[in-house]
């Protein structure tokens, strides 16, 4: 599993800030490069059911992945491959969920990101629309009657998710509990096509912290940097016992809903404003500007990243597809993973005066 052993908040100009932020821009890249294939898999036809997209939120996302540690809990969205990539999941793993590979971790039953790893910690997605938040709430709760300490969960969700009933009853629980959560909010302006003005109407999503009682702030969504330091640092909080935190990005979907929309309903204006900015191409400037990385260097790394994807993509081809003759089926999809669970005892069913003698 690919850890961050570095703080995510390191004095800048450092070498610990330069070796995770190049660390950063080469899984977001991979990222890229990843979504890029799918992309072109699903126009192919190989690729059956949705596909979701994370470009222009690589930099929020590997923030959050590159703040947890081992033993945390990460419940990524539809479009956190950056961040799954920086918590351990690899690029094999995402191409044989979306291909139908018997040997992926749900055993080729989904067709995209309904995937995970729950004995690492990655939990596989129920909905991108809150749901997850209790989810990550509960195993919390749980880990603390138990008396484990000093782990954290952190939950992805976008803009369009924080007007569901999910969002309010789990921040409002995690508040109350004072859990060790990390909600981030990837604000990416459209609710896939429901614009910020028609889902809120206060200044921000972070003003809604202030209800419930949690610590709110907002980053620059398109600043690998900012995100960084400022996803970092709540994680750091939450760990050392402040409650929930609310983190919220400003950023922009720089692609459809999923790879069935064309988007056209984003003004031009928007697109080429601050918060249109490419993340990726940020993150590639800032690197050249501090010295730490040149034309070719950057084009080498992208070449290595297209190399690891295409390979993975050629071995997932080879893998047989799931096959129901050979399958002993069960309600979880990925077999090996029943044992995080209990054997199932028999209740005990009290008297009733209703029995037959």
């Amino acid at each position: 599993m690919i850890q961050a052993e570095l703080s995510c908040k390191p004095q800048s100009g450092t070498a610990a800030a330069r070796e995770l932020f190049i660390k950063a821009y080469r899984l977001m890249l991979l990222a890229r490069v990843l979504d890029d294939k799918l992309a072109s898999l699903y126009r192919s036809g190989k690729i059956y059911g949705g596909c979701f997209l994370g470009r222009g939120q690589e930099a929020l996302s590997v923030a959050c992945g590159l703040s947890l540690r081992k033993g945390d809990v990460f419940a990524p969205m539809i479009r956190d491959a950056a961040g799954r990539l920086a918590f351990g999941e690899t690029a094999l793993d995402a191409l044989r969920t979306y291909l139908g590979s018997r040997l992926g971790p749900m055993r080729g039953r989904e067709g995209n990101v309904h995937r995970g790893r729950p004995k690492e910690g990655l939990l596989p997605m129920i909905s991108h629309l809150g749901a997850m938040i209790s989810v990550v709430n509960g195993i919390l709760f749980a880990r603390r009657l138990k008396g484990v300490t000093g782990t954290v969960g952190l939950a992805s969700i976008g803009d369009g998710a924080t007007s569901t009933g999910s969002f309010h009853e789990a921040l409002n629980q995690a508040a109350v509990e004072k859990l060790p959560l990390v909600l981030v909010v990837a604000n990416n302006q459209y609710a896939y096509s429901t614009p910020n003005c028609r889902q809120f109407a206060c200044r921000s999503l972070a003003d809604r912290g202030i209800g419930y009682g949690v610590q709110a702030v907002e980053v620059d969504g398109t600043d690998l940097a900012a995100c960084l330091e400022v996803v970092g640092a709540a994680v750091a909080r939450a760990r050392a016992g402040a409650g929930p935190q609310l983190v919220v990005a400003q950023l922009l979907r720089l692609c459809g809903h999923g790879e069935h929309d064309d988007a056209s309903y984003i003004p031009e204006e928007l697109k080429r404003s601050h918060v249109g900015r490419d993340c990726l191409e940020v993150a590639a400037a800032q690197l050249q500007a501090r010295g730490w990385a040149d034309a070719e260097t950057l084009a080498a790394w992208r070449a290595e990243a297209v190399q690891q994807v295409d390979d993975a993509v050629a071995t997932v081809q080879r893998e047989p597809p799931p096959d129901p003759a050979e399958e002993d089926w069960t309600a979880i999809s990925s077999r090996h993973l029943i044992e995080v669970f209990p054997e199932p005892v028999e209740p005990v069913r009290p008297p009733c005066a209703f029995d037959l003698p």
